[in-house]
């Protein structure tokens, strides 16, 4: 067993640290496995790290549970990805409060080209699994990987559309990931993997706690490039995935419902604190998103021009471009390893000369 993933895994074993903690460990003492091996009196002047946990560090009971844990994982087909591997997803490596580790089962591409979320109501009504039918109907002719969260009513409309329409779909879950919650979607979850899968950020074994579904929340909105919330109450769990998306700077859109109908306030909310885009079928999302214009930008041959003339910085952004284009600001931001305010500047250097153009959705492609 590889020491510097089970010292990984061991660290999230370790009472009152987060993910932010785990990093700043990292960071700190250079990998896994020496933070172990780093003095007590070293441990407790990291910021965040007192005594109580420095002690738990140096006695190394989390190391018995990790060796466990990996065990259990190559016996069940599970896999443990952490935030330093290549195969961690891209979407999640800009978001500050991403999972540190995550736990996938199944036949998982998350690095599909266009993942939207769907999140809704538990108590979905006729009119809002229509909506999730039409929509995912519209979505085929994209190849997108649908994310959503295996709760009851919105989120498991998603996933059983996505299946019969043959698109992936990727559920995220509030438990472990031997813990199917709610266990009647067992058969639904089981089919998903195949073509999809699921994935969570808690260990074996962890109940679908109430306090974990906020958690959960964070990373359907970070892992979609798009937010679709198709019902919803005043108050809920997709309001806050909507909120956290926005944060994201993600594109969250809502379908509208009925005045006075319960589960059409949280959406029409949204829309009304231009929250969400008004969402009425597949057009709208393919012009904010920019998705029908990438067909046609694929199309068309780029000419290649000197950089000579560009800074460093301008260059890096114009090779991305060149290789794919249009790309989204996140992503650019990610693969340019340039922050976003500072990216934003040379975009808008660029767009002043005409090399890039700014197209909806947060996105920049070149302008010839």
């Amino acid at each position: 067993m590889e020491q510097e993933r089970l010292a990984l895994v061991a660290l999230h074993f370790i009472s009152g640290i987060g993910d932010t903690t785990v990093r700043q460990l990292i960071s700190y003492c250079g990998s896994a496995e020496k933070v172990f091996k780093t003095p007590k009196g070293k441990l407790t002047k990291i910021p965040g790290i007192g005594p109580v946990i420095a002690e738990t560090i140096i006695k190394g009971k989390p190391v018995e549970k990790a060796e466990k844990e990996i065990s259990r994982a190559e016996r069940e087909g599970v896999e443990i990805l952490f935030y330093t591997d290549k195969k961690y997803p891209s979407r999640l490596k800009h978001i500050p409060d991403a999972p540190s580790m995550l736990y996938l089962k199944g036949n998982i591409d998350l690095e599909n080209p266009k993942t939207v979320g769907i999140v809704g109501t538990r108590q979905a009504t006729a009119y809002g699994k229509d909506q999730v039918e039409k929509i995912i109907q519209g979505l085929v002719a994209h190849g997108t990987l649908i994310v959503s969260g295996l709760a009851y009513g919105i989120d498991i409309q998603a996933h059983k559309q996505a299946l019969k329409h043959n698109l992936p779909t990727v559920g995220i879950m509030g438990s472990g990931i031997d813990v199917i919650y709610p266990a009647t979607h067992k058969e639904t979850a089981t089919k998903m993997q195949a073509h999809g899968g699921l994935i969570t950020e808690n260990p074996f074994g962890t109940k679908p706690d109430a306090f974990n579904f906020p958690q959960r929340n964070r990373i359907i909105a970070g892992l979609a490039d798009a937010l679709i919330v198709v019902e919803a109450a005043e108050k809920g769990g997709a309001l806050i995935t909507a909120e956290i998306a926005n944060s994201y700077n993600k594109d969250v859109f809502a379908f509208p419902g009925s005045i006075g109908e319960t589960y059409s306030a949280g959406c029409n909310n949204l829309i009304k604190t231009n929250k969400a885009h008004l969402l009425t079928g597949i057009k709208d999302i393919e012009y904010i998103m920019n998705w029908a214009a990438d067909n046609d930008t694929v199309k068309k041959k780029v000419t290649p021009f000197s950089l000579d003339s560009f800074t460093d910085n301008e260059k890096t952004v114009l090779l991305l471009l060149l290789e794919k284009s249009p790309l989204i600001l996140d992503e650019l931001s990610w693969k340019s390893n340039l922050p976003v305010s500072q990216l934003a500047s040379v975009l808008l250097g660029l767009e002043f000369n005409g090399i890039v153009k700014s197209l909806p959705g947060k996105m920049y492609a070149l302008s010839r």
